[in-house]
């Protein structure tokens, strides 16, 4: 039976490996127009962004699971 936690850590990968993704689409897309540079420029810093907030909050989340059990 797959447990919660089980189903955290698979959340977290899906959320690496689109993450991963959207950056190297953002990527080459940003290497081939010119004139929308600033758009793709802003995609690929929200998508980091967005990661390092992801990891943010698993990572205050291990924090308290560790302190409250």
């Amino acid at each position: 039976m797959i447990t919660l936690e089980e189903l955290a850590q698979a959340l977290m990968m899906l959320i690496r490996l689109g993450c991963i993704c959207r950056f190297i689409y953002t990527m080459i897309r940003l290497s081939g127009a010119d004139e929308e540079a600033v758009k793709y420029k802003k995609r690929a810093r929200n998508v980091v962004l967005f990661y390092v907030l992801a990891e943010s909050i698993w990572q205050v989340k291990e924090i308290l699971f560790f302190y409250y059990r």
